[in-house]
């Protein structure tokens, strides 16, 4: 991702604003969650300890995120903590009478990721009272997670941490392809992939496991498998080296 396409990207326009939260621990690992799924920008709206961020508790918590901790910024109102943005999402468990409309918080991250103009706002409350309605109502929408209804209590992290990861997801979309951990090699060409089937077939043929005058469907299922894993030439290197050891011991090359 270059810097232009950071600049505009969900990753530089998402800020998360907890109102009045009480343990210093749970502001910790709000900023791990929004550390580990790449988020930055936290804003604290009256803190229970004004020193919260800095507390050995909340340092603890965020487990290495003490950057986002040291960067928060507390501030004494909502509409200090708004004042930038021009888009906001109350997060609540608890629907109200009167609220904005309430979405999801896969569909909200999907709107949001895809209007570059848009500066949001995630507000999330107090751990025991959650948001006042007074504050929901200056949002645009009310996003509710779908947790199991019996029991569909979140914690302040844990609800942080399913937002970022859906506006993640969402903020990445096709890059997320290119971003994947691990070893991802050159795909194998189809002359490449036929001539190891050939190969293998042989071997197969000479350790009795396939019968040519009677084949039935066992070369095409072997191949309808490898086709579903998207063989590397590496890969196919392998599978033929295994071919040629079995074609050795059976006295074949």
């Amino acid at each position: 991702m270059n810097t232009a396409q950071i600049d505009t990207s969900l990753f530089t326009r998402l800020r998360f604003i907890l109102v009045e939260t009480s343990r210093p621990g749970n502001i910790g690992a709000a900023a791990r969650a929004m550390k580990t799924m790449g988020f930055t920008d936290l804003v604290l709206v009256n803190p229970r300890f004004a020193d919260a961020a800095q507390q050995d508790e909340a340092i603890a918590f965020a487990s290495g995120a003490q950057d986002v901790l040291a960067n928060a910024r507390i501030v004494g109102s909502i509409e200090e903590a708004l004042a930038d943005c021009n888009y906001a999402a109350a997060v609540s468990a608890r629907l109200r009478e009167f609220s904005p409309p309430v979405t999801g918080p896969r569909k909200l991250a999907t709107e949001v990721a895809a209007n570059a103009g848009l500066r949001v706002a995630l507000v999330l409350g107090n751990e025991r009272f959650g948001l006042p309605n007074e504050i929901v109502e200056k949002c645009n929408v009310l996003i509710n997670i779908p947790a199991n209804p019996a029991y569909s209590s979140l914690n302040l992290g844990q609800a942080v941490q399913v937002l970022a990861y859906e506006c993640r997801m969402a903020a990445l979309g096709d890059e997320l392809v290119a971003t994947e951990v691990g070893f991802q090699g050159d795909a194998a060409g189809l002359t490449q992939v036929e001539g190891m089937y050939q190969h293998l077939e042989q071997a197969l043929v000479a350790i009795d496991f396939l019968k040519p005058d009677s084949p039935k469907k066992l070369m095409p299922r072997l191949k309808r498998l490898f086709a579903r894993t998207g063989l590397e030439t590496e890969e196919v290197n392998i599978l033929r080296g295994i071919a040629k050891q079995i074609l050795a011991r059976c006295g074949e090359r």
